[in-house]
């Protein structure tokens, strides 16, 4: 199928970022997990006969089965009116055209049923609309679309860091006292460092002593990266980040579905690694929604690690506090890739 088509069954659904009615940069892929149907329609009349399609089925579009995206194309008169249908029903605006076209949209409007995984179910024109919306109720809960609970491509292995050592990072974050974390976006261009707390809230401390860095570098190298060589046939050498976090049910910690390596200053990044220094909380745990609703959580002194480019959050802490060491690991191959993208990353970041 040429790029023009646009993506048909089973291939990837392209992901895209815009603005929508409360967000100026919705994220279209970190609604993954559940099944998406993506309305693609040029501005006019036919927004409003694509909007009261879903109202007439609008209990199927309940944010946990499916969710509904109207994605307006072209200068919709409308704009600033339009008001979300939540749970259920968003609005999402492409006034160039340009995710349109990736869809194969350009010219006529496009309906396509995408599953939990963001892989294509259906797609055609709109008289195929109500036919994709009665599917819905046909398909199995999303964790199980795939025929069997999915698993996410996690590698979860005990004993990196022993309790003593856990308790001293634990020790170093109280001394030091955390900051508020934020994460990074680009820019026009350029990795810059964003604050959101209705995306991300989490406090950290950076682990500055040098005689301390070695000693977490060592552990990793004697316990941890020789797993990673056996589980995913890759051996890192470098580490980005000594990084001791902290989430917490005061705040309600966590940190909403993403990617490590998104933007130019991270593109180098290969695997996430999230190592527990405590047990006694509720919530704070991994899910990967593009692989079910399943959670992990390793013990304390235990590694969870993962590809940066598969989609992950931070559940909400519930009780009590979280603490974990949360570096990123990659190779010599990548570390050129870093070099060649610091021209891209904010001044202020590598100050």
């Amino acid at each position: 199928m040429s790029r023009t088509a646009g993506p048909g069954f089973g291939e990837p659904a392209p992901g895209f970022a815009t603005q929508g009615v409360s967000n100026p940069r919705y994220v279209f892929d970190t609604a993954a997990g559940r099944y998406l149907l993506l309305v693609i329609v040029h501005a006019g009349p036919a927004v409003e006969a694509a909007v009261r399609a879903l109202e007439r089925r609008r209990k199927t579009f309940d944010d946990t089965h499916a969710s509904a995206f109207v994605l307006i194309v072209g200068d919709d008169e409308h704009r600033h009116t339009r008001e979300d249908g939540l749970p259920g029903l968003r609005f999402l605006f492409d006034a160039d055209g340009s995710i349109a076209a990736r869809y194969g949209a350009s010219a006529d409007d496009r309906w396509l049923l995408i599953d939990p995984a963001l892989h294509v179910l259906a797609a055609g024109p709109s008289d195929q609309a109500d036919r994709m919306i009665d599917r819905l109720a046909e398909l199995p809960p999303p964790a199980r679309h795939s025929g069997s609970e999915g698993m996410a491509p996690v590698l979860l292995t005990p004993r990196i860091f022993e309790p003593a050592f856990c308790e001293q990072l634990i020790a170093l974050y109280r001394d030091k006292g955390g900051e508020a974390s934020g994460f990074m976006r680009e820019v026009d261009g350029v990795t810059t460092l964003m604050m959101d707390d209705n995306h991300k809230r989490r406090s950290d401390v950076i682990v500055e002593a040098e005689p301390l860095q070695k000693q977490i570098m060592a552990r990793l190298r004697q316990r941890l990266v020789p797993q990673i060589a056996k589980a995913f046939n890759f051996h890192p050498t470098r580490i980005e980040r000594y990084l001791v976090a902290r989430y917490d049910a005061e705040t309600g910690g966590f940190f909403r579905p993403h990617r490590d390596n998104t933007t130019r200053g991270t593109a180098h990044r290969r695997f996430a690694v999230s190592i527990n220094l405590n047990a006694d909380y509720d919530g704070g745990d991994l899910r990967f929604p593009e692989f079910g609703d399943r959670t992990y959580r390793p013990p304390p002194g235990g590694a969870c690690v993962f590809s940066c480019s598969v989609l992950h959050e931070a559940t909400p802490v519930t009780r009590g506090e979280r603490f974990a060491f949360l570096p990123f690991l990659y190779d010599e191959a990548a570390a050129s890739i870093r070099e060649a993208n610091l021209k891209y990353l904010d001044p202020a970041l590598s100050a």
